[in-house]
């Protein structure tokens, strides 16, 4: 039977994408760039968000892709938000289908049809792409945001800086730890509704969230962490790159306190799990942990 150690190292690595999920991901996301090219004048695009950042969980969905637009299109920059989101949605589903695309706040989301099985197996295909139309503003961009009617300021580069230097000052356990609690927030025993939204927020709370550096245990690090969220869902989390509106707008009081409620019981859960191998009861710590997190943690 599997230590607890050894399980977490396993379920970490069934988290991570092998090489058919990112040649099936590059497929797809490259099909999409091809295809808009000829739709927009795009200066260039570029793949962004979790996924660029090894963050993404699975199943692996919502893979983000900026696309740039040339001075060309800068009448959209004069316009609504929703004006370039309705332009970029009405020329993917001419491609695949008005049922395959939706509006986002700040994109367009294309679903490839892919069935998720009861394990979270997809047969190593992504589910989704999320098109995010750009213009660069000096050394950031301005991306449209429906919800406020704005345009707003971000820097997918700074994302990527900051979560490269929390995964090295946390041994480079830092990833594993955010795409693990990324993979509890998806569990559908939450319901519809998962406790973080959007789960972006769960990456910008463990930039301080994770601190002290690694201490080797997985179990003690899960428990801990998901006690802190809980302690500070409540706080504003600004955008790490200090550009757009804070991350943790897109919840309000009830959803935070719902998200509070989960989070410490996934902590009390967690201390339960860890209670039960130092009982020797390993089997049922390996249950309880699958239970707290999904059908990717391993129970042999």
């Amino acid at each position: 039977m599997l230590t607890t150690d050894e399980a977490f190292r396993k379920f970490k690595s069934r988290l991570e994408l092998n090489d058919r999920e990112q040649q099936n991901a590059s497929t797809r996301q490259n099909e999409v760039r091809d295809y808009l090219v000829t739709k927009f004048a795009i200066a260039n695009s570029f793949l962004t968000g979790s996924y660029k950042r090894h963050t993404k969980t699975k199943p692996l969905k919502d893979i983000d892709i900026f696309f740039v637009l040339k001075d060309s299109e800068k009448d959209y920059r004069d316009k609504a938000p929703s004006v370039v989101i309705d332009d970029f949605h009405k020329a993917l589903v001419d491609k695949y289908g008005e049922k395959a695309v939706r509006k986002q706040a700040r994109s367009a989301n294309v679903d490839f049809g892919v069935v998720v099985d009861a394990e979270d197996n997809t047969d190593y295909r992504i589910l989704s792409v999320d098109v995010v139309p750009a213009f660069a503003s000096g050394d950031d961009y301005e991306i449209p945001d429906t919800d406020n009617g704005k345009w707003i300021k971000t820097n997918p580069k700074i994302h990527a800086e900051k979560a490269t230097a929390a995964h090295q000052a946390f041994s480079n356990e830092w990833k594993g730890l955010v795409r693990m609690v990324k993979y509890w927030n998806n569990n559908p025993r939450h319901g519809s509704d998962k406790p973080v939204k959007p789960s972006f927020l769960i990456e910008v709370m463990a930039l301080q969230c994770l601190y002290g550096g690694w201490q080797g245990r997985f179990d003690y690090e899960i428990e801990g962490l998901f006690s802190t969220l809980a302690d500070r869902v409540f706080d504003t989390w600004a955008d790490p790159a200090g550009l757009g509106p804070p991350i943790s707008e897109g919840m309000d009081a009830t959803r935070k306190q719902r998200a509070r409620d989960l989070l410490l019981a996934a902590s009390r859960d967690a201390r339960s799990a860890i209670n039960l191998a130092k009982q020797g009861r390993n089997g049922d710590a390996l249950k309880a942990w699958r239970t707290l997190f999904g059908p990717k943690f391993p129970l042999s």
